[in-house]
């Protein structure tokens, strides 16, 4: 299966190319994530394919700059992020809040304290 996704004004647009449907989603309460109302759904970052250049994604990191999180500078809006997953792979982590034709009521949710680390 191929999901489309991009940011709200359509700059950032990008491909995710899996076998499953999206889920189980993260769900985190950090003063980011809770702030930014993300959803992200971990994949191998090679799953994740951009359709409009590297140079226009804006970056922010925090706290232990373990994730590069994705953003457009003109809208805002923050589709996705790269990091390393536990097992040391690369892996990105897609809000899909930002993909096409996802029902968010069907995705299981897991809730992550992220508040607490």
């Amino acid at each position: 299966m191929i999901y489309q996704g991009s940011c709200h004004c359509g700059r950032i647009a990008f491909e995710v190319e899996v076998e499953e449907e999206p889920g189980p989603a993260m769900e985190c309460n950090c003063s980011h994530c809770s702030r930014k109302g993300y959803l992200l759904w971990f994949v191998p970052r090679e799953k994740l394919h951009l359709s409009t250049p590297e140079t226009d994604l804006a970056t922010y990191t925090f706290n232990k700059h373990i994730i590069q999180h994705h953003f457009c500078p003109s809208c805002g809006c923050a589709p996705f992020g790269f990091g390393v997953g536990p097992s040391g792979d690369a892996t990105a982590a897609v809000n899909i809040r930002c993909l096409e034709g996802i029902e968010l009521s069907t995705v299981p949710r897991t809730l992550f304290d992220g508040r607490s680390l």
